[in-house]
């Protein structure tokens, strides 16, 4: 398996769990994941925005708010499929975020309550597995009251039964007052299956420093575990030179994936920016290997 990061779509096709882990590992820190928000108008009509992620050079597409029982993409044309389509016609990975909703603890905002196919259970679990979802993200949005607790106790049942990458963690408070960077909570993850785990970028939760995540980072590494560095804040729509800083922190702490978030205009990165970090952590030559490629390679 080749790395990542100089693969085609078609060297993705069949490639194990293992063999997708391996890829991203060695590609040094230079893959980009990006994230958008299904359930909204996308940016431009006639595009969706995993389209025009994938085209200003994502190499891993987060469909966020995805209800696998009712898997639709507002803009979308009507199909079987939509996870299927958009791999296909992205020739990208694509996973989704599941949330494990904590009900024994007390939301500090008004509190969103999740549909059962946006939230944790064997059932929404082995439909992502029937949709072909290549990755799933054990994380939480605003107010939804995930805890680093719930996400670890899914870890297990995410592994019984889902197939493909699993990755945990939360890129903010999801409503709740605690730690995020929680260095037991982070490799108690690694330990327990998950094959990476997410932590905030720096400067993006407060307190969050590269001399408190690049200790975490090395042991989380050290373990066999990936570590994505997350911008869950809406800061994926600040300026560019704010986005290039992000992804030259993350690659000092050590990161494998950069993750920019679905808080800009229609609800997807600033494209702009994900350009701008696609250039500060890969270079050119890299960056226009990703947008230039057709699928049908």
């Amino acid at each position: 398996m080749k790395r990542l990061l100089s693969c085609y779509a078609s060297d993705l096709l069949g490639a194990t769990k293992e063999e997708l882990k391996q890829s991203i590992l060695s590609s040094e820190g230079r893959i980009i994941m990006g994230e958008t928000v299904v359930t909204a108008a996308p940016l431009i009509a006639g595009v969706t925005n995993a389209e025009m992620m994938a085209a200003f050079g994502c190499d891993l597409l987060v469909l966020n708010e995805l209800d696998v029982f009712h898997p639709e993409i507002v803009g979308f044309y009507d199909c079987d499929n939509p996870i299927a389509e958009i791999k296909r016609l992205t020739g990208r990975l694509v996973g989704i975020n599941l949330e494990p909703v904590d009900s024994s603890q007390e939301v500090q905002d008004q509190q969103v309550f999740l549909k059962p196919g946006r939230q944790v259970s064997p059932e929404s679990l082995g439909q992502a597995q029937a949709l072909g979802v290549d990755f799933i993200m054990l994380t939480g949005n605003p107010a939804t009251g995930v805890s680093m607790a719930a996400i670890r106790s899914a870890i297990g049942l995410a592994k019984e039964h889902f197939k493909g990458l699993i990755f945990a963690g939360k890129m903010h408070g999801a409503g709740l007052g605690e730690s995020v960077v929680d260095s037991q909570a982070l490799l108690d993850f690694v330990d327990l299956g998950a094959d990476g785990v997410l932590i905030p970028a720096v400067g993006t939760v407060p307190g969050v420093r590269e001399e408190i995540v690049a200790p975490i980072v090395s042991q989380v590494k050290a373990r066999g575990g990936l570590v994505i560095s997350t911008i869950g804040t809406s800061q994926e729509s600040a300026d560019s030179q704010t986005v290039r800083e992000f992804g030259l922190s993350n690659k000092r702490v050590g990161s494998d994936i950069h993750h920019i978030g679905d808080g800009g205009y229609g609800r997807m990165p600033d494209p702009e920016n994900i350009l701008a970090l696609s250039l500060a952590v890969r270079g050119k030559r890299h960056t226009y290997f990703r947008i230039g490629q057709s699928v049908r390679r």
